[in-house]
């Protein structure tokens, strides 16, 4: 059997769903600047506001730290060498895909 939620519940029930969607767009934002971010290319006032949201948004944190691992793990990693046939390749690929969008 279900439980009924009281009035208070309802509303903070309510109220933390309306704070989810909120939320919800304020991390795409920050995500959009993650990269810039990690590169120290944003203002320090930018930096800060992204360091709040990290601080208290776990699952963009989460990403963060992934993001981070990731860039570490390609700086890292040696340049496959391309021929000059699979290079125009790719770039007819990467264009053909942006057209797409």
């Amino acid at each position: 059997m279900a439980k009924r939620q009281t009035s208070g519940q309802q509303a903070r029930s309510s109220t933390s769903r309306h704070q989810h969607d909120h939320r919800k767009s304020r991390c795409l934002g920050i995500l959009r600047q993650l990269s810039a971010y990690i590169d120290d290319e944003l203002a320090g006032d930018i930096c800060q506001e992204i360091r709040r949201h990290l601080g208290a948004c776990p699952n963009c944190e989460v990403f963060v730290t992934s993001l981070r691992q990731t860039v570490l793990l390609c700086r890292h990693s040696p340049v496959p060498s391309l021929s000059t046939v699979d290079r125009a390749v790719m770039r007819q690929k990467v264009l053909k895909a942006a057209q797409i969008r």
